[in-house]
């Protein structure tokens, strides 16, 4: 199974080689023949290794790599309960994915340089969920986020896509500078990279409470940017300028899911520092609720999709920062799905009339019956109306929250609750019922089969959390099957809580109390009273957008004017980019260019100053020595010159000659005497 494990990340790395070297040489839609058919095997390979895991084994190999300083960095799998639900999570969307892609890329002119990214995509994402260790965790991190890069920026050729790549890219830098630094002192004070090793260390109380509560706030700044929590989310909806797909594959299963995968992973390290945990649930509940209140006021549809995948992941973090980590990751596989057939139905909504403002669209269930119907399904996943799969994934979040006992943090998940119910189905109603507004077909059957797939995703993949079911996922990710990194660790995440509530005071044991009993003491049975209150606070949700956006009791603009400032606030984000622009990004615009300007001028002016100083006096001396050194050279070899030629013409060899300058120098000699 070990051989199996490693060609899952191996196979999308020969589809990308393939393809980005041959891939312009193959006709029409071949193109995509590589990377699909490695995608394949490898999502057969995926189910394989889950159906392993689930008989109770795993996968935990490691390989020495290189060794620096005191530190051997090994290259391993593992493929425990976490990682076989992730690999299929990712497997399942990505093949999807690509499959849709065909239909929806068809006729770019880098048709096969789109499938060669996704290729690298999925490689790097597989490498992410398989590593066993901080450093290999490290690399293909920073793959997948140079790999968003490629993607988002795609259509580099327009500079709104361009600057969304950039921004992306970016904006992760700042979250990943913090993740490394939270690796380095991990890795520094356990003396190893290897997950079990860091996570033994943490249990058995070598680190500080301090020392961890630091290093995993660090860490969690990663997660920060690659989820885009607040305050790093701003980059999430401009990555929409990318291809519709993307935006799927991103939004669901991928890059998104990376840090909220990365927290589960570290669960064990969050869960023994409360305060820590408490960060990860406050951010969370602040992405949730602000997301979802923005996502109401939007009217690009991929830029709603895009702030409720913002909304969603907080839901995420607080289920994992109270303590559900059975929660935080059923949500994150019930989302990959219904949010990744939300995003394709849109691109087919798109593709169908070339318009993305909903206030263009209207009535288009008449002839988009497939996307239609696929995407009510989503809207009621995502919404939490029973059976469908996000109730169940929704529903143990809430119940963690509660059970964490910060009453704060419960009212804003009820509320994000009743808020994803509106706006879902605001979008649904604006979009597909209604008054008709264009003409439009439904999409081939290689995007609408795709839809059809994660449409029975939608409504079944949460019956996995059913307490009735005799493997259900509660029971998958911490019970006696949870072997490998893990597994192992969330087993020592009540002796590590303990140790550490002995030393963080009163304060911190309430939380600590909660964030240990959730970490193992999964939620098992029905909570009927949160039952009660998602399902009212969903119902109300989803009557009220009826009533606004269908019946019209009661105005579309009444919010907008009866509450015009909050109105502006949500639709311009909160100002955050604006924020941005005028105290981080403007103040180092401007720093910039004075740097650049004093460089000009008095870095490149005293260099070049130099060099003309220089040159003034290379050519001074060049002139001195010509005219002066060699003068007096060439004057002295000149006269001796002119010296000889007098004295050749005296020494002729002619005796005449000689005789005659005898009588010429005795005449002389006599005038001259004659005249003393």
């Amino acid at each position: 199974m070990t051989t199996a494990v490693f060609l899952i990340p191996l196979l999308p790395f020969l589809g990308f080689a393939l393809t980005i070297f041959f891939g312009r040489r193959m006709p029409g839609n071949v193109g995509a023949a590589p990377a699909i058919a490695t995608a394949s095997i490898s999502s057969v390979l995926s189910f394989a290794t889950l159906f392993y895991v689930i008989s109770g084994r795993a996968v935990d190999v490691s390989y020495p790599w290189f060794a620096t300083g005191d530190y051997l960095v090994s290259i391993g799998v593992t493929a425990d309960p976490l990682g076989a639900l992730m690999l299929v999570v990712v497997s399942v969307v990505g093949l999807l994915v690509e499959i849709y892609s065909v239909g929806y890329m068809h006729g770019d002119t880098r048709f096969s340089r789109y499938f060669a990214y996704i290729s690298l995509f999925v490689f790097s994402m597989y490498g992410l969920v398989l590593a066993n260790s901080f450093f290999l965790l490290f690399i293909f991190w920073e793959l997948v986020g140079i790999c968003s890069y490629l993607l988002i920026g795609f259509w580099f050729e327009k500079k709104s896509a361009a600057d969304a790549g950039k921004k992306a890219f970016i904006t992760n830098r700042v979250g990943d500078f913090g993740f490394l630094i939270g690796v380095l002192m991990l890795a520094s004070a356990a003396g190893t990279f290897q997950f079990k090793e860091v996570f033994h260390a943490a249990g058995s109380g070598q680190f500080t409470p301090a020392f961890l509560t630091v290093a995993t706030i660090f860490l969690f700044g990663g997660a920060i940017g690659k989820s885009a929590q607040f305050p790093l989310h701003v980059w999430l909806p401009d990555a929409m300028e990318g291809p519709t797909p993307i935006s799927a594959l991103i939004h669901a299963a991928t890059m998104v899911a990376a840090g909220v995968y990365m927290v589960a992973r570290c669960f064990p390290l969050f869960s023994a520092s409360p305060e820590a945990s408490l960060v990860v649930a406050t951010i969370g509940g602040i992405t949730a609720i602000m997301a979802a209140t923005i996502a109401c006021t939007q009217f690009d549809i991929k830029r709603v999709l895009a702030y409720s995948t913002l909304s969603q992941l907080g839901y995420m973090m607080l289920g994992l920062g109270c303590g559900g980590y059975v929660a935080g990751m059923f949500h994150l596989m019930t989302h990959a799905f219904f949010k990744a057939l939300l995003f394709l139905a849109a691109g087919s909504v798109i593709h169908a009339i070339h318009e993305q403002d909903i206030r263009q669209m209207g009535g288009l269930s008449k002839y988009m019956k497939v996307t239609s119907l696929t995407f009510l399904a989503a809207c009621l996943a995502i919404a939490g109306v029973p059976p469908f799969s996000g109730f169940w994934s929704k529903d143990e979040i809430l119940v963690a929250v509660r059970q964490s006992g910060n009453t704060t943090l419960y009212v804003l998940a009820v509320a994000g609750a009743a808020l994803t119910a509106f706006y879902m189905f605001r979008l649904y109603f604006i979009v597909f019922a209604g008054g008709e507004k264009k003409k439009a077909h439904e999409s081939p059957a290689v995007m609408s089969v795709p839809l059809a797939v994660l449409g029975v995703l939608a409504v079944c993949a949460g019956w996995v959390g059913l307490p009735w079911m005799k493997t259900n996922i509660v029971s998958f990710l911490t019970g006696s099957q949870a072997h490998g990194a893990v597994g192992a660790a969330v087993q020592a995440v009540h002796g590590a809580t303990a140790q550490l509530q002995a030393h963080a005071g009163a304060a911190a044991q309430g939380v600590a109390g909660a964030v240990g009993e959730g970490a193992h003491a999964a939620h098992h049975g029905p909570d009927y009273a949160v039952m009660a209150t998602s399902l009212l606070v969903v119902g109300a949700g989803i009557l009220l957008a009826y009533a606004t956006y269908m019946k019209g009791w009661v105005s579309r603009e009444a919010f907008s004017k009866r509450l015009p400032l909050l109105y502006k606030l949500l639709y311009n984000k909160y100002y955050v980019d604006e924020i941005y622009q005028a105290l981080i990004i403007g103040p180092l615009v401007k720093l910039t260019r004075g740097l650049s300007g004093f460089d000009l001028a008095v870095i490149d002016g005293a260099v070049n100053g130099t060099a003309s100083v220089t040159v003034i006096l290379s050519r001074a001396k060049r002139w001195f020595d010509l005219y002066v050194i060699d003068g007096l050279v060439n004057g002295v070899a000149w006269l001796t010159q002119l010296f000889g030629r007098v004295g050749r013409r005296v020494q002729s060899g002619y005796v005449q000659q000689y005789a005659l300058m005898i009588l010429i120098g005795f005449g002389a000699i006599l005038i001259v005497k004659f005249l003393r």
